[in-house]
């Protein structure tokens, strides 16, 4: 709710400014994107290497 406020206000304050980021938005988006997916990626990595590198002690202690 207070984003839609602030756009609002936004949209009546400067409204070249407001459209032009409405206009800019998904292409910048588009073009995060692919680090967002790299950031899944690289976190999927270290997840996997913390399982592997904690299994020892997991069957050590058991359940």
């Amino acid at each position: 709710m207070l984003t839609f406020i602030l756009w609002l206000i936004l949209l009546c304050l400067c409204w070249p400014l407001a459209l032009l980021a409405l206009l800019l938005y998904p292409i910048i988006w588009l073009v995060l994107l692919p680090f967002k997916l790299l950031g899944i990626a690289v976190g999927g990595v270290f997840e996997l290497l913390r399982a592997v590198i904690m299994l020892p002690a997991r069957i050590v202690r058991g359940r």
